[in-house]
């Protein structure tokens, strides 16, 4: 893939599991992201996308540190050339990398707006000039959350992400259950963070969303990347894709005649060996039930050994 900058973050081989008790008080470890690389550099959205359950969420919160306790996470994250370790996220969160929740849930019920939105991190001044951004009124600083609408507490939740000027917004599925209006008013605000020079790492399931913004599409499928590649790729249709699951999405766009996918995508605890598409794969051979690696092709990565 052409690397002309090298990447704001840049993640290798991540694998997260969990470590739990099973039947006679013996502890199990689940295994529910694993192998995952993606990178995101400055000035691009890199949209992730991939069914629930396909590990984008955990991936945001393994970025910012905040997996729990029984977490065990392995692999490389790069940040600013940089090993990105748990002193590090600790010190940059909230900072240089931020977070726009999935869930309105986490703005705090007891806490006014504006001082939700300045948090450590901001000034007075900064909190005026975010809430003219995204059209907040001056009165809304005084508010508590659930005096907001929809439409308002999203807006929040971004407000509060780009105060500190974070160089990487990591935004998870930001838009449903929104009025088309407002979603688009969304995803054009994120648009702009990345033209203004900062890296955005959109979480959707929402193809025709990453269609509109994205500059790169990584696909995830049960806990792992199958492909990276341009969102001209998608745009060109199947032909252009590497991996049989990215057709696969690409057919099922109700444009594309909403073609469906027979079989499900395997979850945690019951990976099956080798390629994890590979009980759904038309291609499926002997040789994809050994371990499968990213590698580079035609300008994007893939995880198929059948790809050319």
């Amino acid at each position: 893939m052409p690397n002309e900058n090298p990447p704001l973050l840049e993640i290798k081989d991540l694998s997260v599991k969990f470590s739990r008790y099973g039947q006679g008080l013996s502890q199990q470890e689940l295994e529910v992201i694993s192998n995952l690389s993606v990178r995101v550099k400055a000035g691009q959205v890199l949209a992730v996308i991939g069914s629930s359950g396909s590990g984008k969420s955990l991936l945001a919160h393994a970025i910012l540190g905040i997996l729990p306790s029984n977490a065990i996470s392995s692999g490389q994250m790069i940040y600013r050339g940089e090993e990105l370790t748990q002193p590090r996220k600790m010190e940059l969160r909230g900072r240089e990398i931020a977070l726009v929740p999935q869930s309105v849930s986490y703005l705090d019920p007891l806490m006014k707006v504006g001082e939700q939105v300045k948090g450590l991190f901001g000034s007075e001044e900064a909190r005026r000039r975010v809430f003219q951004k995204y059209a907040l009124q001056p009165e809304a600083a005084d508010m508590y959350p659930f005096h907001l609408s929809g439409g308002m507490a999203r807006r929040v939740l971004v407000a509060t992400a780009v105060i500190s000027e974070a160089r990487l917004i990591i935004a998870d599925e930001p838009t449903p259950g929104l009025h088309p209006s407002i979603a688009q008013e969304m995803v054009r605000h994120l648009r702009e963070l990345a033209d203004q020079g900062r890296a955005v790492m959109l979480i959707t399931h929402e193809l025709d969303l990453a269609f509109r913004i994205a500059d790169q599409i990584a696909v995830f499928y049960g806990g792992t990347t199958v492909e990276l590649a341009s969102v001209e790729d998608f745009r060109q249709g199947p032909h252009a894709l590497r991996h049989p699951y990215s057709r696969a999405l690409w057919a099922a766009l109700p444009e594309n005649g909403f073609q469906p996918l027979p079989g499900f995508q395997p979850y945690a605890g019951q990976l099956p060996p080798g390629c994890l598409f590979a009980p759904r794969c038309p291609q499926k051979t002997g040789e994809c039930l050994d371990y499968v690696a990213m590698r580079e092709l035609k300008g994007g990565m893939v995880r198929c050994c059948h790809a050319s």
